[in-house]
């Protein structure tokens, strides 16, 4: 017997409700999802441009404190490091190596000069022979003082005669008992003899001052030969170089028994007292590195070291400015010639600021510019920017704390006024 098709069969009256119950509701679901697209697809069209919301990258506006840092590598160096020079031509003679710790006054080096040294002696004898000649002109000076001396006493003796010769003639003349011209020889007598000592007197002050300035001359040519023979006895003494300071033998510039000419180094010696670090400032930051500005070196060990910026050279060498960086009392222990090590550049320091991730948009933007996300739109705003960290910008004007700002490039916005993100 054929079956019939009474088990699958289903009354017609109840699946055209039930189809018409889903197209009810799919009409409900087209409307409203009508109505809550409608504001989103107005936003859109108000845009200027349009980007993939997950090309860009955005950053929320803080308040916070930003600390204005520059990370650098330095190099220890010596902040006193002299070389020390050949005195005088010669043969050098090294008494100190490399690495030597020495003590200030130590000998590090001795040139031998013959023609120093027999240059001394030459005027080690000229000065001899000057000394002699200062001598022997002093007894003869005494010796014509002496002379003058006694030639002056008799003049006045005479004179004292031929007064007590006239005393005698004047009064026998006026006895009558000689004559007129008696009385006058003896009249002339006495003034000859005045006049002779008066001459003789001066003649012996002008002796004196002739004798005194000759004496004056030769004891200046003694004292001009003596700075002579000082100054080259300084000269030979200078022949044993000697250590400056305390400190390592950094390096030796002339090997032993060389010949060497005057002014040629010889000898580094490193002061290990006053270590420095130069630091290679890179060229954006050199205006604001000046001399005084905290520095945070990181020492062996990893210790911290305060330490401040010392000096920061005039030009400008490969995108650099070296700048040099003294530690603040004194450098710490197990530091040692050209080591490595990193610090950190305090260029400012501000507390409770607003503040946003740093981007491409500070440059693509002047710093004046910056898109404020909303939603599905990002709106255009100026803005003034202030300081700025290697990670963070300060925000001073046109944005409030919470705002998401792009941090990308925005030269693909073309200065639009919105644009939307899809």
């Amino acid at each position: 017997m054929i079956r019939g098709t009474e088990a699958t069969d289903r009354p017609i009256e109840q699946r055209t409700g039930r189809r018409r119950l889903g197209i009810a509701l799919g009409a409900l679901a087209v409307l409203a999802l009508g109505v809550a697209t409608v504001p989103a697809i107005e936003r859109w069209a108000s845009a200027d441009r349009s980007v993939d919301a997950s090309a860009v990258r955005t950053a929320v506006v803080v308040r916070g404190d930003l600390d204005r840092e520059v990370s650098l590598e330095g190099r220890v160096v010596a902040a006193f490091a002299p070389s020390i020079f050949s005195p005088a031509p010669g043969i050098v003679r090294l008494t100190a190596l490399p690495g030597q710790a020495v003590e200030s006054g130590e000998v590090l080096a001795v040139v031998e000069s013959p023609e120093l040294s027999s240059r001394l002696a030459q005027e080690r004898s000229s000065l001899a022979a000057l000394e002699s000649e200062l001598s022997r002109r002093r007894l003869e000076a005494q010796q014509t003082e002496l002379r003058r001396t006694q030639e002056t006493q008799v003049r006045e003796v005479r004179a004292a005669a031929a007064e007590r010769e006239m005393a005698r003639a004047r009064r026998t003349f006026e006895e009558g008992v000689i004559g007129r011209s008696v009385y006058e020889q003896a009249k002339d007598d006495l003034d000859i003899a005045r006049l002779e000592l008066e001459h003789d007197r001066a003649d012996a002050r002008l002796d004196i001052e002739r004798r005194e300035l000759e004496l004056r001359n030769h004891a200046l040519a003694v004292e001009r030969q003596r700075s002579v023979v000082a100054d080259l006895k300084r000269q030979v003494s200078e022949l044993e170089v000697r250590a400056p300071v305390d400190g390592l033998v950094a390096r030796l510039d002339a090997a032993d028994r060389d010949a060497v000419i005057r002014y040629q180094p010889l000898v580094t010696v490193v002061d290990l007292s006053a270590l420095e670090l130069a630091v290679d400032i890179p060229e954006l930051w050199a205006d604001e590195a000046i001399p005084g500005t905290l520095v945070e070196v990181r020492g062996p060990g990893g210790t911290l070291v305060t330490a401040e910026l010392r000096s920061v050279a005039p030009e400008v060498t490969a995108g650099t400015v070296e700048g040099r960086v003294a530690f603040v009392g004194g450098p710490p222990e197990g530091l040692k010639q050209n080591q490595r090590l990193t610090a950190r550049l305090q260029l400012d320091s501000r507390r409770g600021i607003l503040k946003v991730r740093r981007g491409p948009f500070l440059e693509t933007g002047g710093g004046h510019l910056a898109y404020v996300v909303d939603r599905d739109l990002a709106v255009r705003r100026t803005i003034e920017t202030g300081a700025a960290s290697v990670t963070e910008v300060e925000i001073r004007r046109g944005l409030e704390e919470g705002d998401e700002i792009i941090i990308s490039r925005l030269d693909r916005f073309d200065d639009a006024e919105k644009v939307a993100l899809r």
